[in-house]
């Protein structure tokens, strides 16, 4: 059985995100006093049955205020994602205020709302005590029973998740979904500057108006996660909003726009870092490396829109452009794309497959301790102190990113430019070629005698 969804509907300002991020417990939607910062479907997998063996999922979905005015002329948007998520919810949360009472736009939303035959749960939020849970009671004159909560108060939480599993099983059933325990779902984050074809890039994936894609920067401000498979390998792709340098963000919507895509760096398995292909190199890149750089994580360089270019540039001269302002990520491969038309994007996409399963791979130490010292051999460490450094033994202690630790006798020995040298020959020889290597030096404890590299070396 596929996964019950669960669209949040109401008019502006009634805390629809508010009420999205209490169930799953996480700040994921945007939450601003400002009308109208939620604007693309926002969805996130919970778990009803949180506390039990047996998961019950469904997908939740926050959406845009119904009877928005939008600043940037968008209404007619983030209307239609509305009514994406009307037409496709198995269970329809309608969201009003109690504090408010019932104002003609919520009359609007619910004849709307009468038409469909999508079951309802008419919640009456910001019923921070029990005054305004009573007075929460007039909206039963919609036809609906009223469920009294306070997303703020924590008020209702448990009754309200229970409607929804209620509800969904009085409506057909809800059951567990089977999950494949193969393979893990790779996340990937989209990130990059303002319109460079991010929005546009992730309907041509999924084949449908998943997110708003518009001209208008700044278009996209949660990061949304959105499912989807392609080849029968199921994946997340984490579309984020367009960055902005520190200084360019002016507004509490902008720093918390920017501190979502940065954050979905942390989270993902494989970022795309997306350039645009008639535009150059800017600060907000830079920055973005910065934190590709932190997070250690697999990257591809992505060039959208090269059907701008087709003819007048070369990829070559693009790639050396990358590779001479990014020296230091010569490993992270390059994609030239066209996000609009879906050109190269399958095989952008089964590289990032690859880079994936690269930096999960474990790696034997026996492997390990050969490659270290062949390393030693070819370019032996120069002497610290006047003293000779060692390296006793090496073994890989995680994955994501691949981490080495080289236990020795003096981990302060190993200067950059050598660090260097070691990650590069040990990528040359492990199945890391494209993704980040983490090399940890440790000394070695007294009591530890154990030598297969300085060892090995002297026989």
């Amino acid at each position: 059985m596929p996964i019950p969804k669960v669209a949040i509907v109401g008019r502006p300002n009634v805390g629809k995100s508010s009420i999205f991020n209490w169930l799953i417990g996480q700040r994921v939607s945007i939450v601003d006093p400002t009308a109208g910062v939620t604007r693309d479907r926002v969805s996130f997998l919970l778990d009803l049955n949180d506390e039990g063996e047996t998961p019950q999922l469904i997908e939740l979905i926050d959406t845009g205020g119904i009877g928005i005015v939008d600043e940037d002329n968008l209404s007619e948007h983030i209307e239609e994602q509305i009514q994406i998520a009307l037409r496709t919810a198995d269970l329809i949360l309608f969201v009003v205020s109690a504090q408010d009472g019932i104002v003609p736009l919520d009359e609007h939303v619910a004849n709307k709302l009468r038409r469909l035959d999508t079951p309802i749960i008419l919640v009456a939020n910001k019923s921070d005590n029990d005054k305004e849970e009573r007075n929460a009671q007039e909206f039963q004159r919609f036809g609906w029973d009223v469920l009294a909560v306070s997303a703020t108060q924590k008020r209702g939480r448990v009754r309200l998740a229970e409607t929804i599993r209620e509800t969904l099983e009085r409506a057909g059933g809800i059951s567990p979904p089977v999950m494949a325990a193969d393979e893990p779902v790779m996340k990937l984050a989209i990130v990059g500057r303002r319109n460079a074809g991010k929005s546009t890039f992730i309907n041509t994936l999924t084949q449908e108006e998943r997110v708003i894609a518009s001209d208008v920067p700044g278009t996209t401000r949660d990061a949304i996660d959105i499912h989807f498979e392609l080849d029968g390998k199921s994946f997340l792709a984490i579309d984020t909003p367009g960055f902005l340098r520190r200084k360019g963000v002016k507004t509490d919507l902008q720093f918390y726009s920017t501190n979502r895509a940065e954050k979905s760096i942390f989270r993902a398995d494989v970022v795309l870092l997306f350039f645009e292909a008639n535009s150059q190199i800017q600060a907000v890149e830079n920055q973005l490396i910065g934190f590709i750089r932190k997070a250690m994580k697999p990257c591809i360089f992505v060039v959208n829109k090269w059907d701008t270019l087709v003819g007048q540039m070369p990829t070559e001269r693009w790639g050396e452009y990358i590779r001479e302002s990014y020296p230091d990520l010569s490993y992270a491969p390059i994609a030239f794309i066209t996000g609009k038309t879906g050109k190269n994007m399958k095989t952008m996409l089964n590289h990032a497959q690859m880079l994936f399963n690269q930096s999960r791979q474990r790696i034997s130490t026996a492997q390990l301790n050969k490659l270290v010292s062949e390393a030693l051999e070819n370019n032996p460490p120069p002497l610290f102190h006047f003293r000779k450094v060692k390296i006793y033994y090496a073994s890989q202690v995680d994955v994501s990113p691949p981490t080495i630790v080289l236990f020795c006798n003096m981990p302060d020995a190993f200067s950059a430019p050598y660090q260097r040298y070691l990650v590069n020959y040990l990528r040359d020889g492990l199945p890391f070629a494209e993704v980040p290597i983490r090399l940890l030096f440790r000394k070695r404890e007294s009591s530890d005698t154990k030598d297969e590299i300085d060892a090995g070396r002297k026989s």
